[in-house]
Parts: structure tokens; C-alpha cells; sequence
């Protein structure tokens, strides 16, 4: 066997990878450098979380002041000045009435607390019974047993169960006649409905939280349905269920606003953030949780711990410098409106796929986009991969994940990259059959 280090490494294939390896030198702005030299322009924001760009020098330098002042300090009764900033910097874009964070080191981390905090809410209002959990077929809410179990991806759970009990999912709101859709689909709110259904059957009474992601990522990138999270809401509402919204791919500006929630105009209980909160530079994820939620554990004893729950890394010192740098540069670069500006030429330019040959479906909302091609007959995600690897080949990086070429571009993406981007998409899928 010609293996190349002791490396293990996630959702890799590791005998081809092995062979020949995909290895990154350096990254700055739009574009990473292979240790053969050759510069790949990232059409994937690293993993949907390098939205500024690569290399920003101020976080870079905001790194390079933490490590040198404060290594570490814990969290567990204790914490530091930048970790209680950097809380209320998140608070005041969020939406109004998520009131508090809770730190975590990844977006499986934050699921997995946002899971806990649902659960434990109900208890600390007495209601024991509530305990049930919905999550929505191709959902990916990580890999840690909780956020695996309510993800509805059912290759990645095939390997690990038994998961969870006491879940259940909602179907994807999407069919056939919503192909090619840029943006939210016009028709589409009535999938929200099957939620009814679901309570019926498990009994309301016992269910905890609905989880989704307000635009579906890791599952190949469908947008909701105009009116569809606003009807999820009211029966969240209607029945004392909280909402949780996964906002790891689409915070800090994938739409064009801090958070979906905002574009969508619907707030959540509960909002799990990670990837785009550091840009990428340091892991750290986090739980927004509404003041409701909060006050809800503040009943018992004073001294009582009210969550017992958390990680040795929450609010790391060196994560908590990243995050503040990182949303400084936002504001710097005004990443909000220029995806606003640039968002609609995103969308043209994916769409314009659908006149190739083996496209089957694109879905662009934002700076997303899924590009989804016909199976090749015994051989499912195939032609992805190939596409991905003639793309890599000619200098573009973008992910195959089944059936779809998925794109997630750093936020500070112009006109001309965004057409070297589907050019080269295209004379990708031109090459093969």
C-alpha cells in the first residue's frame, strides 16, 4: 500500500488520496497555492467559511497579539475580556431577541448544545415529556450523535447507528417543478404543513425542537419556499416547539445579511453558528439562544449551575480574536451589500448551466449554488467527482458531494471571478460524458 503519512483524514476517500494527494502551500484572497506551485481560484470559501478571503491580514494579526498575550484561559467559571465582547458584538447583529451565546469549537459542537438547551429548556419549565426532536430529509447538522441523528443524510448515517431515538423528519421542500429556481421558489410553503402531520403523530405535547437549515447546504443548496420558515414558525408556536435554525453555511453573509433569519425575516429560539464566525482562521462555533430561553434556567438556585454543559475550548482567547477581527472586516468591506449587488450576477451566471447537456438542476440563492448533474448509469456521483477534478485540474476548486457540483465562493468575489468560475464549470462538463 502507498500510503503517503499517517493521516486520516475526513470524508476522504484515503487509497486515491494516498496516490495523489490535493495539497495547499498558502491561500490569500480569492485564491489558494498547491505545493506544486500552481494557484486554484476557491470557489468553495474553503468549506462555506472563508468569507472574507483568505489571508486577511488583520485577523491574522489579531491571532498573532492573542497567542502572544493570553494562551488560554477556561470558561468554566471564569473567562476574559475579548470572550464577553465578542458576544455582544454577535447579539447586536443578530436578530432581535436572541439575546444571549453560547461558545462552542465547531458547528457539530453548536448542534449538539443547541439540541441539549432545547431539551433541558422544557425540563426547567417543568414539562418532562417534551423531549422528541424533528429534523428535515437532506439536513446536515454535523457529525456528533445528536446533530447526525436529526441530519437526514442517510449515507452518513448508515455506519453509526443506532442514533438517537425519539426522531423524526420533515420532507424536503422541493420538487421537480421547482428546478432551475434562482432565489426562493414562489410555490412550495405547503411542504411546512407535513409538520402538523408529524405532531399529530408523535403527540405535540412531547416534541422538543424542529431543526433545519434556513437554506439546506451539505445537501445540495435548496432555498425555502417564500412563506415556508414563516409557517414553520407559527406552528412552532402554535404547539410551545422551539425553532432551531442551523445558520453554520449561511451566516455572516452567504445571503446578504448577518444571518438567513434576517433575509427570511423569521427569527428562531435557537441559532447554531460556526465556519464564516472566525472566517475559518480558528475553529469556534456558538449557540445564539433567545432571552426567553435564557431566563427559563435562571429559576433555581443561585449558586446552582443552571446548564451543566460545555467544553474544555469555549470562547478560546485566540477563536474569540479571530471572530472580533472577522466581523470588523465585514463591516470594513461592507460584505453585506456587496453581496447584495453581486448576488444577482451569481445567479444569472449559474443559471446559464441549464442549456448544458448533462445539468439536471441548478439551485443558486445568495452566494450558493448547486449544480446537479444526471447519474451516470452504475456508477451514482461519478460525474461529480470527474467535474470537480477536471475543474481542479484547470485551476478552480469546487465539491462534489453525490450528484451536485456545490459552489460557496468567499463573499468578495467580483464580476470576472464569477465568470472564470462557470466557465470553467462548463468546459468541465463539456469534457466528459
Amino acid at each position: 500500500m502507498n500510503q503517503t503519512s499517517a493521516l486520516w483524514a475526513p470524508f476522504t476517500a484515503m487509497r486515491p488520496f494516498n496516490r495523489q494527494p490535493m495539497l495547499f502551500d498558502s491561500a490569500a484572497g480569492m485564491h489558494y497555492t498547491t505545493t506544486d506551485g500552481r494557484q486554484v481560484l476557491d470557489a468553495m470559501a474553503g468549506l462555506w467559511c472563508v468569507n472574507a478571503g483568505h489571508g486577511q491580514a488583520r485577523i491574522v494579526e489579531a491571532i498573532r497579539e492573542a497567542a502572544g498575550r493570553l494562551d488560554f484561559v477556561s470558561s468554566f467559571k471564569m473567562s476574559h475580556p475579548a470572550a464577553l465582547t465578542m458576544a455582544d458584538q454577535l447579539v447586536a447583529i443578530a436578530p432581535a431577541g436572541l439575546d444571549k451565546v453560547f461558545f462552542t469549537n465547531s458547528g457539530s459542537e453548536a448542534v449538539d448544545t443547541a439540541l441539549k438547551i432545547a431539551r433541558a429548556y422544557h425540563q426547567a419549565r417543568g414539562d418532562s415529556r417534551r423531549t422528541k426532536l424533528i429534523g428535515r430529509a437532506k439536513g446536515y447538522h454535523g457529525m456528533g450523535f445528536g446533530g447526525l441523528s436529526v441530519s437526514g443524510i442517510g449515507r452518513q448515517k448508515r455506519d453509526f447507528g443506532p442514533l438517537l431515538g425519539d426522531v423524526a423528519h420533515l420532507p424536503l421542500p422541493y420538487d421537480a417543478s421547482l428546478r432551475f429556481s434562482s432565489g426562493q421558489p414562489e410555490q412550495g410553503a405547503h411542504y411546512a404543513d407535513t409538520l402538523l402531520q408529524l405532531l399529530d403523530i408523535h403527540d405535540p405535547a412531547t416534541v422538543a425542537a424542529v431543526i433545519v437549515e434556513p437554506v439546506t447546504g451539505s445537501g445540495g443548496v435548496y432555498a425555502p419556499p417564500l412563506g415556508y420558515l414563516q409557517r414553520l414558525r407559527e406552528i412552532c408556536d402554535r404547539h410551545g416547539v422551539l425553532l432551531i435554525f442551523d445558520e453554520v453555511i449561511t451566516g455572516f453573509g452567504r445571503l446578504g445579511h448577518s444571518f438567513a433569519a434576517q433575509t427570511f425575516g423569521v427569527t428562531p429560539d435557537l441559532m447554531t453558528l460556526a465556519k464564516g464566525l472566525t472566517n475559518g482562521a480558528v475553529p469556534m462555533g456558538g449557540v445564539l439562544v433567545s432571552g426567553t430561553v435564557y431566563e427559563a434556567f435562571m429559576n433555581g438556585p443561585e449558586q446552582a449551575i443552571e446548564l451543566m454543559h460545555g467544553y474544555t475550548y469555549s470562547a478560546h482567547p485566540l477563536a474569540c480574536a479571530a471572530g472580533l477581527a472577522t466581523l470588523a472586516v465585514h463591516e470594513e468591506l461592507g460584505i453585506n451589500a456587496h453581496v447584495q449587488h453581486i448576488a444577482p450576477v451569481w445567479q444569472s451566471a449559474a443559471l446559464a448551466l441549464r442549456e448544458q447537456g448533462l445539468v439536471l438542476d441548478v439551485r443558486a440563492i445568495g452566494m450558493l449554488c448547486a449544480v446537479e448533474l444526471k447519474p451516470r448509469d452504475g456508477a451514482p456521483g461519478a460525474r461529480a467527482a470527474e467535474a470537480a477534478q477536471r475543474c481542479f485540474d484547470a485551476g478552480l476548486l469546487v465539491r462534489a458531494s453525490g450528484e451536485n457540483i456545490v459552489l460557496s465562493p468567499p463573499l468578495i468575489v467580483n464580476e470576472e471571478q464569477i465568470a472564470l468560475i462557470f466557465d470553467t464549470l462548463h468546459c468541465a462538463l463539456d469534457a466528459i460524458a
